[in-house]
């Protein structure tokens, strides 16, 4: 059983198969846990989010018409995310960074990470995605790609503009 691929799983999943959902969530609930950490920094919303991601993705199941798992299910947790920061935007407009400090003083005081978290918070949630898909998770472009519903190019190029952007924020945060 534990051989099957992710696609045979969530093949039998469709079926009504439900216990092989447990196989999908121990090999995807931590990749799925750490793409909203970083996008989010609150451990109590990327952990229900997690969840929520894997609950919708039995109570959908029937939509499931083969393809790649992971890009079926990283799109769900997308959606997710982007549904949460439509319903947070005015939190994190006004955000006190209470989180981001938290999540810091785990790095050991570490003062350019500290940086780091801040600026990333200031790009846009899309910005936000590509740097943290192929930097922190260290995707291959064509695997975002896929995961987006992209070309491989232009995964390229938004992730050369977001990074450029971000170095830009990030030096002119550092203070002379």
């Amino acid at each position: 059983m534990e051989k099957l691929t992710d696609e045979e799983l969530m093949r039998q999943v469709s079926n009504g198969n439900l216990d092989f959902m447990r196989l999908l969530y121990d090999r995807y609930h931590q990749w799925i846990y750490n793409f909203f950490i970083q996008m989010i920094h609150d451990k109590d919303a990327c952990e229900d989010l997690m969840q929520t991601t894997f609950y919708k993705a039995i109570k959908y199941r029937k939509s499931y018409k083969g393809g790649k798992f992971d890009s079926w299910i990283f799109r769900i947790a997308r959606n997710l995310g982007y549904d949460y920061f439509k319903e947070q935007k005015n939190r994190y407009i006004h955000e006190d960074c209470a989180n981001i400090t938290e999540s810091t003083e785990e790095n050991d005081g570490n003062e350019d990470i500290f940086k780091l978290k801040l600026v990333m918070q200031k790009l846009s949630p899309d910005e936000r995605e590509i740097l943290v898909l192929s930097r922190f998770q260290e995707m291959r472009y064509l695997q975002i790609a896929e995961l987006l519903g992209s070309t491989e190019n232009a995964v390229k190029v938004k992730a050369h503009r977001a990074l450029k952007k971000l170095k830009k924020l990030f030096f002119e945060s550092v203070e002379i």
